[in-house]
């Protein structure tokens, strides 16, 4: 009878935390795939309701294509401020203001699910931390990639910023133009929305609190 390798039988087998919950797993794919039929259904409904003939060759896809694009277009909900910055926390080497102007943005109004879009300006002074440029328009992004608000967007990417680095002074300001306005309602073609948000202001220096104000405007 051939020896066996007690020392190899006794070793436990160590899985990968992420293949560790098979079950897990399933429930998640399975969830992810009854997300994407429920997407697909909701284009093929939007589509009976124009009378037209969805099999012909230019819609017999589309509920497919619109699930796809909704998914790209609200993937915010898949990463949490904390995630979407990663290691992209940094020791501050000044106090000096830094702002990141003009971060072009792409959202879904909530109330007609019809995208607005614009550009957002995220300023503060440090503290401690500083966060990598390119973080702040992946912040941005976070919270823009929902179904959304604009004043929630501007509070939201002005909050993160504050818990994640805990600046001297932050502020957020966003412009956007809303097809809700634009397409339907009022039909204003050159309209344009300003918010803005800031923490920290009368913890600034006159001359600090003029930089911050410049950008306001």
């Amino acid at each position: 009878m051939p020896k066996t390798n007690k020392t190899l039988r006794s070793q436990p087998i160590n899985l990968q935390p992420e293949a560790a919950d098979l079950g897990a797993v399933s429930r998640a794919t399975a969830r992810a795939v009854l997300k994407q039929q429920s997407a697909v259904e909701a284009g093929r409904r939007i589509l009976d309701l124009t009378g037209e003939n969805t099999e012909r060759d230019g819609l017999r896809d589309t509920p497919q294509r619109f699930a796809k694009a909704y998914q790209a277009l609200l993937d915010g909900y898949n990463l949490t401020p904390e995630e979407a910055v990663g290691k992209g926390v940094f020791p501050s080497e000044g106090q000096g203001l830094v702002a990141v102007e003009d971060v072009e943005f792409y959202s879904m109004c909530e109330h007609h699910l019809l995208p607005f879009w614009g550009k957002a300006t995220v300023a503060y002074f440090p503290g401690e931390k500083i966060l990598g440029l390119s973080k702040i328009p992946r912040l941005v992004d976070v919270f823009a990639r929902r179904v959304q608000v604009q004043e929630r967007i501007t509070q939201q990417v002005l909050d993160a910023v504050q818990t994640l680095i805990a600046p001297r002074a932050v502020m957020v300001k966003v412009q956007a133009q809303h097809l809700c306005m634009m397409m339907r309602g009022v039909e204003k073609q050159q309209s344009q929305t300003t918010t803005q948000s800031i923490y920290g202001f009368e913890n600034l220096q006159d001359y600090e609190k003029q930089q911050l104000l410049r950008l306001m405007k």
